[in-house]
């Protein structure tokens, strides 16, 4: 699957731009353009030093027979330990959707260096989004 210049920005940006220490969520926002499903075509960004956005997309499928909103992320552990994250999105009609990546495991981590994605429904959102809050953090923050 080919990614589209912009969101390929997102993530050069995500990745270069200096991110919060390990102990807080304090460095600002990562803006950029290029969701296809969100109105403004922004997200921000604040992701914990451990993890590397890889990619994030959005698409309209069916969840449980309604047409929702799905946020597909995939994050990478850049840590040299192995990590279970957090991961929320905030949209701004005050919809949020998250939970823990990776779901499930024995034991649920990412080990170092590889990736673990997964796909968030907002379930009967059919219109696009505005502004897009994308929050990764370790589950120890």
């Amino acid at each position: 699957m080919k990614l589209s210049q912009s969101l390929l920005t997102l993530i050069l940006l995500v990745a270069l731009t200096g991110y919060a220490t390990s102990s807080s969520m304090a460095a600002p926002p990562v803006a950029s353009s290029g969701l296809s499903c969100a109105e403004a075509g922004s997200i921000d960004a604040q992701v914990t030093a451990e993890a590397e956005v890889v990619s994030i997309d959005c698409s309209f499928k069916d969840y449980k027979g309604v047409k929702s909103l799905h946020f597909d992320v995939k994050i990478k552990n850049v840590s040299s330990a192995d990590q279970r994250y957090r991961v929320n999105l905030f949209l701004d009609n005050d919809k949020a959707v998250g939970g823990l990546l990776p779901r499930k495991g024995k034991p649920p981590v990412v080990k170092p260096g590889e990736e673990a994605s997964f796909s968030y429904p907002i379930q009967g959102m059919a219109e696009k989004a505005g502004k897009v809050t994308l929050l990764v953090k370790t589950v120890s923050q």
